[in-house]
């Protein structure tokens, strides 16, 4: 009798990732990328941003060479370096998705209005969303304590434009990609917290309390999503220590010498690591907090500090 032949595996799909970034988002969204194309089977991606700075745009067309595949979904991209994005994506043989007013510039009020433009054009085109990761985020020099800014002469706009990038730059996201992941049952979403949000640290204010805003609102919509809508979908965040940054170089490091500032060598003395982190680091935790490993972790903000919150200084 002749054997009788096995079915062919049925290729699992390709799950589709959604990042939110906003403002000089690159390093965050350089190990958000790696990270997703590297799930077996490779992510499908795409990149929700603004298209505002040099750094974000040089990487998002550099990912696009290396990956023709990437779908890059941007606003206000008609302008400075979101035309670099749109520019370097097609000509990469990419494909990008544009979303903007016709001068390519957009109202703070409009960006509800905006994202959810975003949402309905990838579930056009791709029907689905399997994961959020929100990028939002960054500091304001004006909302940064220092010998010319005392506390309590610091302005409230500034105060405000911070939480707005950071936490309402989380919560508008989630509203709009969340609610279709909630609503299929199941999915991913991840925040991007800080270890600010656990050990406030001086000068910055405004940054620490807003990113406490995230991770308290990660463990709220962890068990929200849990007792109204689905038991598989999972919320969690990531808790960056110390990265060189483009928002925080000035505060670490000196312009002209390029040495640590004061502030920056206190912070490596007391990393027992001895070192700042670099982008790669977080790879591997985005990595697992989407794998099935990661089935039982809900509703948890992971430090990845070098050490530092574990030190006490003795």
């Amino acid at each position: 009798m002749d054997p009788v032949p096995e079915e062919p595996p049925v290729p699992k799909p390709s799950p589709l990732a959604v990042v939110v970034t906003v403002r000089d988002q690159a390093a965050e969204l350089a190990r958000c990328l790696a990270a997703l194309r590297r799930s077996e089977p490779p992510a499908e991606v795409i990149v929700v941003d603004d298209g505002s700075t040099d750094g974000t745009a040089r990487l998002l067309e550099k990912a696009s060479i290396a990956d023709p595949e990437l779908r890059v979904l941007t606003h206000g991209c008609n302008r400075g370096y979101g035309a670099s994005i749109k520019t370097g994506i097609l000509r990469a043989s990419g494909e990008c998705i544009v979303i903007t007013d016709a001068d390519g510039t957009y109202p703070v009020e409009r960006i509800p209005e905006l994202v959810e433009a975003a949402r309905d054009v990838v579930l056009d085109a791709f029907g689905g969303v399997d994961i959020l990761i929100n990028g939002a985020g960054g500091n304001k020099r004006e909302a940064t304590t220092g010998p010319d800014a005392p506390f309590f002469d610091l302005p409230a706009d500034a105060v405000q434009w911070v939480f707005n990038l950071n936490f309402i730059g989380t919560l508008l996201p989630t509203q709009v990609f969340g609610k279709v992941i909630a609503e299929k049952g199941d999915g991913s979403i991840i925040n991007i917290s800080s270890m600010n949000a656990i050990r406030p640290l001086t000068k910055i204010p405004a940054y620490s309390a807003a990113k406490a805003a995230v991770s308290n609102f990660t463990q709220w919509l962890a068990v929200h999503v849990s007792q109204n809508y689905s038991k598989q979908v999972r919320v969690n965040a990531l808790a960056p220590g110390f990265f060189l940054t483009t928002q925080n170089k000035f505060l670490l490091q000196d312009a002209e010498t390029g040495n640590w500032t004061a502030r920056g060598q206190q912070i490596l003395d007391h990393t027992p690591m001895g070192h700042f982190g670099d982008p790669e680091d977080l790879v591997g935790v985005i990595f697992w907090l989407l794998s099935p490993s990661a089935r039982f972790v809900h509703g948890i903000v992971v430090p990845i500090d070098g050490g530092f919150s574990a030190y006490s200084g003795v």
